[in-house]
């Protein structure tokens, strides 16, 4: 295989989608190897920690092919750092499908088509050690422009603290105006009940999001 053709992927596999705002759609998933952070509450630290299998894009796609007409999100992991992704994503969309990428926010966004929707974290102080993009926040605004609803904004709280640090990035770039914003909550850490009374009480407009899957498999890890 060409290395030019191939991504290093983690895992495959078709399921629930349990974030974003297409949670509760069917999804075929493709899970890429690597990220560039460690995030406290990591529940996908066997993409970094566990070699993947090298798959040319072409394979990718005979796996796609057995679902047709739903969804797919690419995730990892963080599956920009892999620059043969675009080319799995350019494949994807002229097979006419719906594409999702999920990003952690510290690489540029830039150079994904707005013909894929763009789900991005904004890393919070107690997720550890992050770097977000600078320039991701113009490019959330360029997209809104060319083709609104095609990036969604996450903040995951661990804390009261990640929750006024979220609350104060939503303002002070107004996000809400640009894209779909979610607040969810580190189950262990933040009660879900303590952020969505901290979101009534400031009539935040943002989305409340339960990580579905969590709840459909408590007891399921991966695949899900």
């Amino acid at each position: 295989m060409a290395n030019n053709n191939c991504l290093e992927v983690s895992e495959i596999f078709y399921s629930i989608q349990g974030e974003s705002t297409f949670s509760g759609l069917p999804c075929f998933f493709i899970r890429l190897s690597g990220c560039n952070l460690q995030c406290s509450y990591c529940d996908s630290r066997y993409a970094v920690e566990e070699p993947g299998r090298m798959m040319s894009i072409d394979e990718i796609l005979s796996h796609v092919d057995s679902y047709p007409r739903v969804m797919v999100e690419i995730t990892g992991g963080e599956p920009l750092l892999q620059k043969n992704v675009h080319g799995l994503i350019a494949r994807l969309i002229e097979r006419g499908r719906k594409v999702l990428i999920e990003t952690n926010g510290s690489l540029s966004i830039a150079n994904v088509p707005t013909d894929a929707t763009v789900i991005m974290d904004i890393k919070c102080p107690d997720s550890g050690p992050a770097s977000f993009h600078p320039d991701n926040f113009e490019n959330i605004r360029k997209r809104a422009v060319l083709r609104p609803g095609t990036t969604e904004v996450k903040f995951v709280i661990s804390s009261r603290k990640d929750y006024m640090w979220a609350k104060g990035i939503l303002f002070q770039h107004d996000l809400s105006s640009l894209a779909p914003v979610l607040f969810s909550p580190v189950k262990a850490r933040f009660p879900i009940q303590e952020l969505a009374r901290e979101i009534l009480n400031d009539a935040l407009p943002v989305r409340l999001q339960v990580q579905l899957h969590t709840v459909i498999w408590p007891d399921t890890h991966r695949g899900v």
